[in-house]
Order: structure tokens, then sequence, then C-alpha cells
């Protein structure tokens, strides 16, 4: 991953002619990022003149952008130092200014021309500038014909390096690596590792050079200076002999020694030595110079200040630059002269003279490691025109081309009848609508032995127009009956044309269909038809919009034939087929090609076919066959009186077909459409009478046609859908909203019926139950079980209405159920009169069962003493309750209304100790009593004694529940029974009081009703 890029910043200040300083803040401006052109950091200076004449005091603004403030080895070139010293120079003795040096690109090339490396891999540290850097170079060096191998990033750390250098290593034939990156001789700690690492690897023994970037851009000192980083690197040293470093040639003066003639001249402060400060400097020092100078020729001349004012006041200048030399050429472009220095970078060998483009030898010889330079490449990457084979024979090179053109060629014929994209089709490929077609193959190979005329094939083969190819509807355009036997590489080439046609507006070919004498082009099949049938069809409303989204893509089809240098001859609107989507496609382009190239006999067609052909094509030889680019545009100018008007070409003339074709060829006269404004806009009407011009010349081309019908539009879209989106916008957006409505009534709907079926089963039985998986009965080791029932209740119901009976289990059993609410249990069922609750299942919860059930139980107990039923207030509702603790299974039966059962003698015991309960009373078994009396609640119980429970085969001790320490909530008091009283029902008196008071009730109400009759 790269760093982050470092945010360039601008260092501004202003400097008078007269030497008087005004300094302003410095400032930050984070700046967009650049391309870095020659190299990776920008310098912009802009100076401004103020005052009329020069006469006047001059006033330099000068800024200077770089990545100064992030990068160590950049703050070092002191820019700020370099752009103030330059304007102070300026104004002083330096007369005239040029650029400050050539391309750097020029000088690798010229380098590698001399030693012949052309095979150049190209290696960049990670920060942003140079990794930009290397990607300017390749591109320059690949521009050239330079065959640049790699470019590849590395990293800060030894294993990416040593990655890096493996992949370099793979290369083959490599001569050259460029180093993008800071050079090791000022610090560079990069290109220090990667040397080291290209050491340990072995790679700077000869087969290699390594050119550091950087070094181009700036004068490297080499008199007698001597680099603390080969001086205390023993390694770096050694590596350093596979390393040639190209820097600008300063023969008189070096960098350090004219930094310091700056400092001994007050002309910088001396707190920086010089070896401290960057080079770069000198760079800087030049650039601002140069632009100073422009300025200040400009104005001299009297001329406007601009571009490219300043541009012709650079030629041929020459003036001593900071250490060294700079001049221009003719043309304006940066001269100066490089030495390559030796290994140990001190001594110089070589010197590149840019102003002559050349490599002058010096006198001694380039010390390469163990005396092996890198093997030197063909001349030919060298020479411009020639295209470079690596060195190889041209006769190997003629045969290497001549054998890929017959491979090629035999390809593309294979390709023709195999594979998925074959162009040759048969009966074997297609599906015909009628199903019969297809067993007429073997009775027309039969026909062909008998030599009986096509003219006698049935009418399905020779009338069918539609088939399936690979499941899809294709549409087959049927040429002239012939003799079809081979395909010659002029017909292969037109069908590959045609199949190599991939546009939105272009129907596309699916191959040639060759069978029982049928030939026919195979193309796409839209479901609209043609646009000759969109335009008859009165169904379909046409506005404006609808038709400029024909015209438009029909133009956009066109342009991309005329682009392929292809020209359609047959276009027409019976020819332009729309599909499902309402986009126009363009069909029958090349089937004047296939024509030809297969040798098909020529028939003229009818004069109703060639109202769209130009007037030039009507003239010469067969009509229809040949056509061009012009004539396409003026059969789009007819194609356009048929959408505008929606009518046939030429209608409201009301002539033949043939008298229209006489007239059009022999003018004058001239023939053309009447088209009303009312129809379509002036200017669609103008280019219109543009396209069907007399003069061929003076017709527009289709890119010209593309141009002039946006401004007719406006630049607004005319895709047909998008409009029909534009108008279901708004009932989209109503749409969405009502279905967010439904989707949250839907999820509230949900809610209710999950909340429903959790109370009807357990949420894990209901859960299992939604996902469709079986329910398994589990067995709980301990439960309590409650029942309870009504005293009378047969004797109530047989008094009361069945809704009374209705209201009274609802209005109790809601009670109840508000009740077992603050309780851990869960209801089981009600039957009847009958209430049965569990505890411990399905959700076990140790030995808290039997507490849980008794407090419910009391708090039952304690709200019915005050329940009065709504039709007998005056009757008392009793229950008799019964407790027993034991196991049981618990499991879901049936499919259909699935109920939650439990099942053992445990279900039996408690309904049993119900059942032999008393009224008001809570009858609890000694299994549960031992439970309760286990936990030390405060449980009050009172022995009942023997019991007989019935099916348990003999009598058991049992107990009263009456109540617990703190329940402070009133127990209606259990009624006393006389000797022969029913304990399991209603007192004789107390229904007695009831039916009394329902029967003067009925008397009065019949006493009333007599009155109102009477």
């Amino acid at each position: 991953m790269r760093p982050p890029l470092c945010a360039f910043h601008s260092k501004t200040r202003t400097w008078a002619a007269h030497g008087h300083t005004t300094p302003d803040h410095p400032k930050a401006h984070p700046l967009p990022r650049y391309q870095y052109g020659v190299f990776w950091f920008l310098l912009l200076a802009v100076l401004w003149l103020i005052g009329p004449s020069p006469a006047h005091a001059a006033h330099f603004r000068v800024g200077v952008v770089g990545p100064w403030s992030c990068d160590p080895l950049f703050s070092k070139a002191l820019p700020s130092v370099a752009a103030q010293l330059a304007v102070n120079r300026r104004l002083e003795t330096h007369p005239t200014f040029a650029h400050s040096m050539p391309r750097p690109t020029w000088v690798l090339i010229s380098l590698m021309q001399h030693f012949r490396w052309a095979q150049v891999g190209i290696i960049a540290s990670s920060e942003e500038s140079w990794v930009e850097t290397s990607i300017k170079v390749a591109n320059s060096l690949r521009s050239h014909g330079m065959p640049v191998r790699l470019v590849v990033t590395i990293g800060n750390d030894p294993g990416s390096v040593r990655k890096t250098l493996a992949k370099l290593k793979k290369v083959e034939d490599l001569r050259l690596v460029i180093m993008c990156m800071h050079s090791a001789l000022i610090g560079g700690g990069p290109q220090k590792l990667l040397l080291e690492t290209a050491k340990d690897m072995r790679l700077t023994e000869g087969s290699l050079v390594f050119l550091p970037y950087d070094t181009l851009l700036y004068s490297l000192p080499y008199h007698n200076v001597t680099y603390p980083a080969l001086r205390s690197n023993s390694k770096l040293l050694k590596a350093y002999d596979a390393v040639l470093t190209v820097t600008i040639d300063s023969p008189k003066t070096s960098f350090y020694q004219a930094y310091q003639e700056a400092i001994d001249r007050g002309e910088i402060a001396g707190n920086v030595k010089p070896t401290q400060v960057s080079p770069l400097f000198g760079t800087i020092y030049s650039s601002v110079l140069f632009m100073a100078h422009a300025v200040h020729r400009v104005k001299a001349s009297g001329e406007w200040l601009s571009g490219g004012n300043l541009a012709r006041h650079t030629h041929n200048l020459a003036f001593q630059g900071f250490s060294h030399p700079v001049r221009t050429n003719m043309s304006g472009a940066g001269l100066a002269d490089y030495v390559i220095l030796d290994t140990d970078g001190k001594t110089w060998d070589l010197r590149i003279e840019m102003a002559a483009d050349m490599v002058r030898f010096l006198g001694r010889d380039i010390n390469f490691p163990h005396g092996i330079s890198p093997k030197t490449d063909s001349n030919c990457w060298f020479i411009k025109g020639i295209i470079c084979t690596g060195g190889q024979p041209s006769i190997i090179s003629l045969c290497l081309c001549l054998c890929l053109l017959l491979s090629r060629r035999r390809i593309n014929h294979i390709r023709l009848f195999r594979g998925p994209n074959k162009i040759l089709l048969t009966l074997d490929d297609v599906t015909f609508i009628n199903p019969s077609l297809s067993n007429k193959v073997s009775s027309y190979r039969l026909m062909q032995e008998l030599n009986i005329q096509i003219d006698n094939l049935p009418l399905q083969l020779l009338r069918n127009f539609f088939c399936c190819f690979f499941g899809d509807w294709a549409w087959l355009k049927r040429l002239p009956h012939g003799t079809f036997r081979n395909i010659n590489p002029k017909t292969s080439d037109v069908f590959e044309l045609m199949k190599d046609m991939r546009h939105e507006n272009i129907n596309l070919f699916l191959g040639f269909f060759h069978d029982c004498g049928v030939f026919a082009i195979v193309t796409e099949f839209c479901t609209r038809g043609s646009m000759e049938d969109l335009l008859l069809n009165e169904d379909v409303k046409l506005d404006w919009m609808f038709k400029s989204s024909l015209l438009l893509d029909l133009i956009k089809g066109m342009k991309y034939l005329h682009h392929r240098n292809l020209y359609h001859g047959r276009l027409k609107s019976r020819n332009c087929v729309v599909d499902g989507r309402f986009v126009l496609k363009i069909s029958d382009y090349g089937y004047n090609e296939v024509l030809e190239a297969a040798k098909f006999p020529y028939t003229e067609p009818p004069a109703e076919d060639l109202l769209w052909t130009a007037p030039e094509i009507l003239r010469g030889p067969s009509p229809g066959l040949y056509g061009s680019l012009h004539g396409d545009v003026y059969s789009f100018a007819i194609i356009m009186q048929e959408v505008v008007m929606r009518g046939p070409p030429f209608y409201m003339l009301e002539q033949s077909a043939a008298e229209l074709i006489q007239k059009i060829r022999k003018p004058p006269p001239l023939c053309r459409p009447v088209v009303s404004p009312d129809y379509a806009p002036m200017e669609c009407i103008q280019l219109m009478k543009q396209c069907w011009n007399e003069e061929p010349d003076r017709r527009p081309c289709f890119d010209q046609i593309f141009d002039l019908f946006k401004n007719i539009n406006k630049g607004r879209k005319t895709n047909i859908i998008d409009s029909m989106l534009r108008m279901l916008e708004q009932y989209s957006s109503n749409l969405e909203e009502l279905i967010r409505e439904r989707t949250e009534e839907l999820e509230i709907e949900k809610q209710k019926t999950e909340k429903l079926l959790t109370q009807m089963l357990p949420p894990t039985v209901a859960n299992a139950l939604k996902v469709g998986g079986t329910v398994e009965p589990e067995y709980f080791d301990n439960v309590t079980l409650y029942f309870s029932d009504i005293v009378g209740f047969t004797t109530i119901s047989a008094n009361s209405e069945p809704i009374e009976v209705v209201d009274l289990l609802n209005d109790l059993y809601t009670l109840f159920d508000a009740i077992i609410g603050n309780h851990d249990v869960y209801k089981v069922e009600t039957i009847g009169d009958a209430y049965m609750v569990a505890s411990g299942l399905p959700v076990a919860n140790g030995d808290r069962h039997a507490a849980e059930i008794s407090n419910m139980a009391l708090d039952i107990l304690s709200a019915v003493g005050t329940f009065k039923m709504r039709h007998m207030p005056d009757v008392p509702v009793r229950i008799r309750i019964g407790l027993h603790s034991g196991p049981c299974v618990a499991g879901v039966v049936g499919l259909t209304m699935p109920r939650y059962c439990l099942f053992g003698d445990t279900v039996t015991t408690a309904s049993r100790m119900e059942s032999t309960g008393m009224p008001y009373r809570i009858h609890v078994h000694n299994s549960t009593v031992k439970i309760l009396l286990e936990l030390k609640a405060g449980y009050k119980v009172q022995l009942r004694g023997k019991t007989d429970l019935k099916g348990k085969g003999g009598t058991e001790e049992t107990y009263w529940l009456i109540g617990k320490d703190n329940f402070e909530k009133p127990l209606p008091v259990p009624p006393e029974f006389k000797k022969g009283q029913m304990a399991h029902g209603l007192q004789m008196e107390e229904i007695a009081r009831y039916k009394k008071k329902k029967q003067s009730w009925y008397i009065t109400m019949c006493s009333y009703l007599t009155c109102l009759v009477r």
C-alpha cells in the first residue's frame, strides 16, 4: 500500500526591483494533484510587472510550489532562498534567461543509444511523486519505441525490496534499470537499501547497470568531492560499481563552490553549510531566473504579457546558471552538457552533448564490475520508422509473419463452420416455426439427386422468415436463389466484418443460413418490427420526443458504420427495426457486400425499393447494389421525411414510384418531398434539406448530423424509456409509499399472528412448527399441575341461556388469565369449566414449580371470592382446586389444530385431587406438600386425612392449602354442609332464590306487555 500523497505547499514572497524585500506571511495552500511533466515536483513562478514603463519599479511575485514540507531531502533545496537569490541577481546584471535544462528522457535515450541498451526496467520508491515519475518516464520511453520491460515500486523494508528484485531477475535480456528515487549520494535511503540488496542477490556483477534518475535534474558536485554515503559503507561502495551516475556538467565551478561564493558575497545567510544543501537548489534558482528574464524581455519589447510571448523570447539564449552554463536552441528548448561519472562517483569519462545529440568519449573507459558490461541490443531499436524484432534476421521475421497470417486465415476459416460462434448455419443449428420444415431436409437432398427444380420446394420452406436460434427468435433476410458451394476469402472477410459489429443501434448479425437451397442472413429478432411497421401502426401515438428518439438512434447507428469505413447502401425504414425497449437498430448492413462477394446474380429492385436511393446512385450501373457514404445521408433524409410526416416516401406528391424514380434520375426540376413546418422544428426541416442535397459533397456527414440534431433537442435526452420512466416517476413514488404502508401493516399483522400462536402453544413449539419441523415429546422429572372447575356448573348451565354461559366462562377465565401472568406457569388448556395450568414446563424451573402453582391458586381463590356472574349476581361462583406434583411427558398431538398436551399419572392424580376437593378449597397432594415444606416459604397446610382417589387402588393422605405467611389477600370461607346436603353442587335454596327472582321478572314483563297491547 502506497503512503498518502504529500500535500504540496506554496511559499510566496514579494521582491521589489530596487532590492527592498516585503515579506508576506508564508501560507500553506493544499494544491490539486498535477501531472508532473519533466520531473516529479511542480515549480511555479508567477511574476507581475507593475507600472507603465521601465522607469517604474518592478515588483516580482514568486511562488515555488512542491512537496517541500514533508520530504527532508526536498526541503534541503531551500526553495525560498533560491528564488530570492535568482530575483536579486536578475535585478543586477543578468540581461537574458532561458530554459535551465533539457528533458531528462532525451538524455536517457542518448545514453541508451550510445551503449545500445534498449531493454530497460524502472524501479520507483513508494512516494507518490516518484511513482508518478516512473509512469511518466515509462510512457515517454515507450513513445520513442523503447521496450520498457518492467515498472515496479519498492517498499521501505528489505523484504519488499528483495521481492521486487526477484521479479527484476526473472526478466530476460534486461540491460538498464532506472531508479526513480532520491540518490543514495545525497542521503536517499530507498536507493541505498535497493543497491545493498542487489549486491546480496548478485545483481551488481555486470549483467545490469543501475542509473539514478534524480541526478539528471541538477548538477551533482564531482570535483574533489567524497560522499560520506560511499566512504562509510563498503557494501554500498562495491554495489556502486554497477551504477552510472549522469548529471549536469559544471566544468568550472561546482555547486558547493558556487554556494560558498554566494555566502561570501553576503547574498545568502551563512547559517547552512553548502554540503547541507541539495543541488536541486540550482535547478530552482534557474527556473525562477528564467521567468524573471522572460517577463523582462516581453516588457522591454512592449508586447502584451502572455504565454505565447514569453515562449517566443526564450530562443537562442545563453547565460551562466548557478553553477553551470545554460543555453537554448532556436526553438527555445533547453540545452546542457551532461557527464557520466565513474563508479566511484568522482571522475568522469563520457560527456553527453545535448546540442549535438551525441555522446563524446573523453579518454577513459567505463569501469564496469569485473570488466563485464551488459550485452548490447539490436541497433534497430534506435532507428526511427523501423519496427524492431529484437535483433532477429529479417527472413525469420518475414517467415514468422507469414506463418501467423496463414494460421490466422485458417483459424478464421474454421470459425466459419465450427464452434459456438460459427457463422455458416444449417438446419441443425436453427429451428423454424413450422415443425414440419425440419423433415424437408432428406426430401430436398433426394430432389437434388433427382434434379428436381427448386421452384417445386414446399411453400413453408420458401416463405418462412422466422426461426429459433439457440433458444431466441431470429430473423432471416433471404438472398436470391443461386449456387453457394464454397466460401471464398472475400466472402469470409465480409462475414467476419459483420460478425464483429457491436453497437446498441446495430442489429446483431448471427450467421449465414445455407441449406435446402435457401440462403439467408440471420439477424436478431426485434419484437416491434420495422420502423415502417411502427409508423403505419395507428395505435402507437408518436409525439416529437418519440420521433426524435428514433431518429437519434438511427444517426448513432449510421455514425458507427461510417466510422468503420462501411456504407450501408440499402438504408430504408423497413431495414430499421425496433426492439421491445423502442430502441432502433439498423439491419441489412453488409447485404450488398455478401451479394457481390458470393457472386449472386443481380436483379434490379422494384421502383418502390429505390425511393430511398440517392440520385447519383440511381444514375449509375446496378442501382441498389452499390452505395456510398453520401448516399446513406440521402437515404437518412428520406427516412426523416417518413418519421416527421408519418407516411411513405414522397406520398404527398401523389405519383407512382416509377414516375418519381424517373424524375429523380433526370432533373430538373428537383424532385423532393414537401414537408410542412407544422410537423417538426424548423431546424429539423433545414437539416433534412441539407441531407438530400443534389450535390453529394454538400451533404453533411453523420458526425455533423449528430451534433446538429443534439442542438435541435437542446441537449435533452430523447431516449423513450427515459421519458416513460419520467412519466411514471410520480406513480412510482406513490407506489413506494403505499408499499411501505402495506409492509408496515403486514409486519403488525405478522406480530399479532405470532403473538396469538405463542399464546396457543409454547414459543419453542410454535417456532418449530413455523419452520415445518417436528416437535419431539419431552419428559419432565418433576412438575406441579393445577386443576379447577366450577361447583354446580351443570345446574348453572341448565338455568342459563347459552350466551350467558359463554359470558360467564369468558369473564372468569379472563380473570384467571390475568392472574397467571404474574406467575411462572403455563396454561395448558380449558375444557368446559375445567382450567388446567402447569409449572415446570415447557421450561424447567427447578423446585419453584410447586411454589408458583400454590401462589397462583391462592390468588385465584381470593379473586373468585368476589366474582359475580352478570346474569346471576346473587348466585355464588365456587371453584374446587386440586394440586399435584410429579413427572410427566409433554408433546404436540395432531396435525390439524395441534395441541400441546400433558401425559402421565401426575395428570390423572391432579384431576382426582380437583374432583375430590371441596368448594373454596385448595386440595393438595402429599407430593406437593413435601416440596412446599422443603422450601420453608411459610405455606400453611391442613391435614384432610385419608382420601379415596379413584383409580389409585386405595386411599392417600391429602391436605388443604389454607394460606401462606405474608399473604394478606382475603380468602372466601368454605361453606358448611349439613347431613344430606350435596358437597359438589349448588344448594337448592340458592338456585331457588334465583328462579323466584327470574319468575318475578318474567311476570312483570308480561304484565307490562299486556298493558301496552291494551
